[in-house]
């Protein structure tokens, strides 16, 4: 790969779900020679990997939600964002944007737009997000990762990729998935994302306290917590005489997918990638306040897989959750079904894919895949 090529921009808002994505097409690009620069908000210095490996451009930008003062000072940080934004490219000089979603790659792709550059979208959920459909029309490309994408149906500009997963995820792609077999341990992991979720340090424990003494022998759960409940979560499970792993984050999450019998946690667009890429079956409980409950179309896309069982928030109560917790452990046989699904409906190779994507639009010279997956 020459110099001669011009960097992708990659902008994206600075949480978890769309850096994560960027970071693995940033990781695909750089093994294929390809320069690549990412512009994000302040948010964006916490991530480290690929993208730390190119120089970063931050930009003015906030959310316009909340009160009428709130979202008048969000425009404001957004109009300062823009000018931001299109100082930024004007120095870059990049061959192609690709958005992300999250409101702090909005002004990166109106500056896009504005300069008259190729732009694509890619959108992590199963509904197109609030930011990528602000900047829809100036975008050439929007690669999906799921079949079915709400605001895109029969959109001629949309091309299924997937969603891109992080090294760790992808190492895990060919660990076994073995049943707990006739009184063997159960591994049970709870998560709910970076916080964790206050319900689940609530029903989780009462649950498994409802369950039968000789059930609640064989399990060992790990659960990721809020700090305000650890003591709280860690009492009641010694009270049940369960061995328990608490801890408010998990550093090596993705290793604690791999070894769990059964996933407990909420179907944000990376979990449900991550459960998909290493094939593990799950209980997830979609967060009833995300924006268009596009994590309830998320869950709903991979229950049709068979690789999971949605617990909609209003039907999360101790008692459903010991039901489910009964009837699979006591047909290991399904959680092996369940498990597969989820792997065979996973997308390893979405970077690649979107890689591929990328330079077909603006005729890259890319050379071939460094995951050795054709597209």
């Amino acid at each position: 790969m020459t110099e001669a090529v011009r960097p992708v921009v990659l902008a994206t808002g600075g949480t978890g779900g769309h850096v994560f994505p960027a970071e693995a097409l940033a990781g695909e690009l750089e093994a294929r020679g390809v320069p690549f620069t990412l512009v994000t908000d302040s948010r964006g210095r916490q991530w480290q990997g690929a993208l730390a490996r190119r120089p970063i451009h931050y930009i003015h930008s906030a959310s316009p939600t909340g009160s009428p003062v709130k979202k008048a000072l969000a425009l404001f940080s957004l109009a300062l964002g823009l000018f931001d934004a299109w100082r930024a490219l004007g120095r870059i000089g990049p061959s192609v944007v690709v958005g992300f979603g999250g409101y702090a790659s909005v002004p990166t792709m109106v500056a896009a737009r504005l300069r008259r550059l190729p732009a694509m979208l890619h959108e992590q959920n199963a509904v197109l997000g609030r930011a990528n459909r602000l900047v829809l029309g100036g975008a050439g490309r929007v690669a999906t990762s799921f079949a079915r994408t709400r605001y895109l149906d029969g959109d001629a500009r949309a091309q299924l990729v997937g969603n891109p997963v992080r090294e760790a995820v992808r190492a895990l792609r060919d660990s076994p998935y073995r049943a707990p077999g006739e009184g063997r341990v159960i591994d049970l992991l709870v998560f709910g994302g970076s916080q964790g979720a206050a319900s689940f340090g609530e029903v989780v424990p009462q649950a498994v306290l409802s369950l039968p003494q000789s059930l609640r022998a064989r399990l060992r759960i790990v659960q990721q917590c809020r700090p305000e409940s650890i003591d709280r979560v860690r009492t009641s499970y010694v009270r049940a005489g369960v061995v328990a792993e608490i801890a408010p984050f998990f550093t090596d999450l993705p290793q604690r997918i791999a070894g769990a019998h059964l996933v407990i946690g909420r179907s944000g667009a990376s979990t449900v990638a991550e459960l998909a890429a290493i094939g593990r079956p799950s209980i997830l409980v979609p967060y009833p306040y995300a924006a268009d409950d596009h994590q309830t179309a998320n869950a709903r896309a991979f229950e049709a897989t068979g690789a999971c069982i949605v617990l909609p928030h209003a039907s999360f109560t101790a008692a459903t959750l010991a039901g489910h917790l009964v009837s699979l452990t006591e047909e290991p046989e399904r959680l092996a079904a369940m498990a597969g699904a989820a792997h065979a409906a996973g997308r390893p190779d979405a970077a690649a894919r979107l890689a591929d994507v990328v330079g077909n639009f603006v005729s890259l010279p890319l050379s071939p895949s460094a995951t050795g997956v054709a597209a």
